[in-house]
C-alpha cells in the first residue's frame, strides 16, 4: 500500500509541469513532506467547468482533494480514511471504485513516497523494528501517481453551504517492481507523461483501454534509501524527512 508521501512542489511548478489551464485551488497548499490520509493533496483532473457554455470541452484543472475516497453512496464520511488505496487488480470492478475509475480519474503529484521495511531488531514488545525508506524517481523528477476521485454530498450540510460537497481521492496501487519489492510488495501506479491525456480524459471509459494506460514503473527508474524514523509521526513535517540516513554496516 501507499500510506505516506511527500509533495513539496510549488503550485506554479505543478501548473507548468502538468500543462494545467485552470487552477481551482483557492489557497495554495504548503509543502508537505509527510502527507498522510485525510490531508488535503493536489490533484490534476480534466473536467468541464460548471460555469462553462453547454458543449464546452473539458479543461485540465489543478484542484485540492482530501486523501481517502468517500464513495458517492456512502452514508458516513468516516469510510474515507480506510479507502486511501485502490488495487489495480480490482479497481475496475469493486463497487466502491468502479464508477470513479470509469469517468473520474486524476493524477496525484508527488516527490516520492514512504514504505517501511521490517528489520531484525526487535522492539520491547518483541516485534520487528521497521525502518522507513523514501522511494522517488532516480532522476529527481516528479511522480504522477494514478488516482481516482469522487464528489460526495455531505447530508449534514445545508443546500446552500459551499462546503456541502467533498472531493476525495484514492491512489491506484500495483505489485512493486523487484528492486522495491524487498521493502514492500505494493507501490503506487505511475502514469507516464505520454499517457496523461488519455488517463485524464473523462470520455475514455473502456475498461480494457484504461487498464492498458497503467504500467508499473520500469525497473531502475525509482530508487530507495533509508530515512529518519521521524517520519513515523505525522506531526513531523520538514525536508529532513526525505534526507538520506547513513546506515551502520
Amino acid at each position: 500500500m501507499c500510506g505516506r508521501y511527500a509533495s513539496s512542489r510549488r503550485i506554479d511548478d505543478l501548473i507548468e509541469e502538468f500543462e494545467v489551464t485552470e487552477s481551482r485551488v483557492s489557497t495554495p497548499l504548503a509543502a508537505d513532506y509527510n502527507v498522510a490520509p485525510t490531508k488535503a493533496v493536489y490533484a490534476v483532473v480534466e473536467r468541464t467547468s460548471s460555469d462553462a457554455e453547454p458543449g464546452s470541452a473539458p479543461t485540465r484543472q489543478l484542484r485540492a482533494f482530501t486523501w481517502g475516497l468517500i464513495p458517492s453512496w456512502a452514508k458516513d464520511a468516516a469510510i474515507g480514511s480506510k479507502m486511501i488505496n485502490a488495487r489495480v487488480e480490482t479497481v475496475a470492478d469493486k463497487p466502491a471504485y468502479r464508477r470513479a475509475f470509469a469517468t473520474r480519474r486524476c493524477l496525484l503529484p508527488a516527490d516520492g513516497y514512504f514504505e517501511w521495511y521490517p528489520t531484525d531488531d526487535l522492539t520491547p514488545a518483541g516485534k520487528p523494528r521497521k525502518q522507513p525508506f523514501f522511494i522517488h524517481p532516480r532522476d529527481g523528477g516528479i511522480l504522477a501517481m494514478a488516482g481516482i476521485y469522487e464528489i460526495w454530498r455531505d447530508p449534514t450540510k445545508d443546500e446552500d453551504d459551499p462546503n456541502r460537497f467533498r472531493w476525495t481521492t484514492s491512489i491506484v496501487t500495483t505489485d512493486a517492481e523487484d528492486a522495491l519489492g524487498r521493502i514492500h510488495d505494493r507501490m503506487p501506479m505511475m502514469v507516464e507523461p505520454s499517457r496523461w491525456a488519455s488517463w485524464l480524459d473523462p470520455t475514455v471509459v473502456g475498461r480494457a483501454e484504461l487498464l492498458t494506460l497503467l504500467v508499473p514503473a520500469a525497473p531502475g527508474r525509482l530508487e530507495a534509501y533509508p530515512v529518519s524514523t521521524l517520519v513515523n509521526n505525522v506531526r513531523n513535517n520538514g525536508a529532513e524527512l526525505v534526507s538520506p540516513l547513513t546506515m551502520s554496516p
